[in-house]
């Protein structure tokens, strides 16, 4: 029997987000963040192609820009849905850093674009537990604006990039509450084994 890592397990095993509105100050200074996106770029990465990159949004840089999302949302035809978008901007004001996560995922000879968009995903879940790791929380979403064309000429994404996701980090304002977990019988199979 392999040993078991049982800080580690147990903190995988009862991993929980806090929302962004409720992570607060202090959040990760240079240094911890430098450590943070370390972390967050050991992930698989077939071929070394380094498909993904990072965008930090620290506080003092996201209050013109929340007001431009806001200005974007307003401009959607349907009135309720871009007073929704508005509000749902407030959002990326909220933790005290937000890093994007850029998939700038690509044809390539060898390795397939979805494997390429699945490390970026992979840095994200990396990003969320780094932030654990040096005492922070982290909350990853995606949003309106990671779809919306004027918010990724915003964000200054080149062509063919895309938003993985925005992990928003900070110090929980409130304690973490449980959720329903997925049934493991019910999505588990096991390939060859004879079915009753």
């Amino acid at each position: 029997m392999s040993a078991v890592n049982a800080e580690l397990a147990g903190y995988l095993g009862s991993r929980r987000t806090i929302p962004a509105p409720q992570l607060g100050e202090p959040g990760p200074d240079a240094e911890a963040l430098r450590g943070i996106l370390a972390i967050a770029a050991r992930v698989p990465d077939h071929g070394k192609l380094v498909p993904w990159r990072f965008i930090v949004f620290d506080r003092s840089s996201r209050s013109r820009l929340v007001g431009e999302l806001q200005a974007i949302a307003g401009r959607f035809p349907d009135p309720r849905e871009a007073a929704a978008r508005v509000e749902k901007a407030k959002t990326f004001g909220a933790a005290p850093v937000v890093v994007a996560v850029v998939s700038r995922a690509g044809e390539h000879p060898k390795i397939p674009v979805w494997e390429q968009q699945l490390s970026a995903g992979a840095v994200c879940l990396n990003l969320v537990h780094a932030a654990h790791a040096y005492g922070f929380s982290g909350q990853w979403l995606s949003g309106w604006y990671a779809y919306d064309p004027d918010a990724a000429r915003l964000f200054g994404l080149g062509e063919g990039e895309r938003i993985a996701g925005f992990i928003h980090i900070g110090t929980p304002t409130v304690p973490p509450s449980e959720r329903d977990r997925p049934d493991l019988d019910a999505i588990t199979t096991h390939w060859g084994a004879e079915t009753a």
